[in-house]
């Protein structure tokens, strides 16, 4: 249970290196600063849905 608690928050540390890779490759190569920005939002999303699913089993566990 920790580590999913660990892997839940690496996807925010993931999404601060992307967001930053995509903002400074802006004015060099768009293709890519669209790239980073997407895998960004994509590590944004997981962290979220990670979170839900994580809440969803723990009350799910306390229940029985």
């Amino acid at each position: 249970m920790m580590f999913s608690k660990i892997f839940q928050y690496a996807y925010l540390v993931f999404a601060v290196l992307f967001l930053y890779d995509g903002i400074s490759k802006w004015n060099l190569d768009r293709t890519a600063s669209y790239l980073s920005l997407g895998l960004a939002a994509l590590a944004i999303f997981m962290f979220f849905f990670r979170r839900r699913f994580n809440t969803k089993n723990q009350n799910k566990d306390n229940s029985n």
